[in-house]
């Protein structure tokens, strides 16, 4: 089953300093640190957030909850960012784990936390340990989150075109089935990430699709620019999840380049000619 993009989300609306969840008020400036899916939101003991770039304390082209460790940002204020955001998923600080992504289709399995400079060169996570966030980190590829709600296992994937298109998807599946989950069971989310108005590409790159499979000329249509076309990665993505099996798909329907007052984005920092970008991450977290 899949649900409609933007069909199934809510959002996280906090105010500085108190990363709690409150509802908006009328009269405040209302931060939006974090945005849930529907579909997994319904699943009891599980906490998840697709953060975006507010509600932290980095300043300038990271402003403000740049939750990269790969970025130039300062040190200190991208840990107070992922702080900030531990508290949202409810575990400690340290049990907030993600990966040094490659783009490739390789993921881990997760039995403890590892300290980030020790962070692992795969794109996806997956974890049956409780009180461990798993997490996955973008600005504007393709963030996952996954949840089989009976065998209690969860799992983060990364999804760039390349690293869908080599099988992180399918790899995340597969080690979350070596974990004792079941594909039919496995709810999926697809988070924030460029849309198909905003992600031109080339003619080498349809070449590519197309030589993999002829069907996959759905997801591209045509370009402003002869030789162009604009290609539809949260389909494509969702489009792949069904295939491999999984029970329910559901699109949050946000998109990171549009919209900079609330996401980060790789291709519009590129365009503006800014050195560098901020990174959100997708995370979830077995409750204690």
């Amino acid at each position: 089953m899949t649900t409609a993009p933007g069909g199934g989300r809510h959002e996280g609306f906090d105010s500085p300093g108190d990363p709690g969840h409150h509802p908006p008020a009328a009269t405040a400036r209302v931060i939006c640190m974090y945005v849930r899916s529907e579909a997994l939101t319904g699943i009891a003991g599980v906490a998840h957030a697709f953060f975006t770039r507010e509600g932290g304390v980095s300043e300038g082209i990271y402003a403000s909850l740049n939750l990269g460790l790969g970025s130039a940002d300062e040190r200190a204020k991208v840990m107070e960012n992922r702080a900030r955001a531990a508290r949202v998923l409810g575990v400690a600080p340290d049990r907030l784990v993600s990966a040094y992504q490659i783009h490739s289709p390789d993921c881990l399995l997760v039995e403890a936390p590892w300290r980030p400079e020790d962070n692992p060169r795969v794109d996806a996570l997956v974890t049956r340990m409780p009180g461990i966030a798993v997490c996955a980190g973008a600005a504007d590829c393709g963030p996952i989150l996954f949840a089989d709600p009976e065998a209690r296992v969860v799992g983060a994937a990364h999804a760039g075109w390349k690293g869908a298109f080599t099988g992180v998807l399918e790899a995340t599946l597969a080690r979350m089935e070596e974990a004792g989950a079941t594909r039919a069971r496995v709810v999926a989310a697809i988070g924030p990430m460029i849309s198909q108005a905003a992600y031109e590409v080339g003619p080498e790159f349809l070449a590519r699709f197309l030589d993999q499979d002829a069907a996959n000329a759905r997801f591209f249509a045509p370009s402003r620019r002869a030789d162009h076309h604009m290609f539809d990665l949260p389909a494509y993505l969702a489009m792949r999840l069904t295939r491999a099996g999984v029970g329910r798909v559901d699109d949050v329907g946000l998109c990171t380049y549009s919209d900079p007052a609330r996401f980060f984005s790789y291709r519009r920092t590129t365009r503006r000619g800014e050195p560098d970008y901020g990174r959100h991450l997708a995370a979830i977290a077995l409750q204690l």
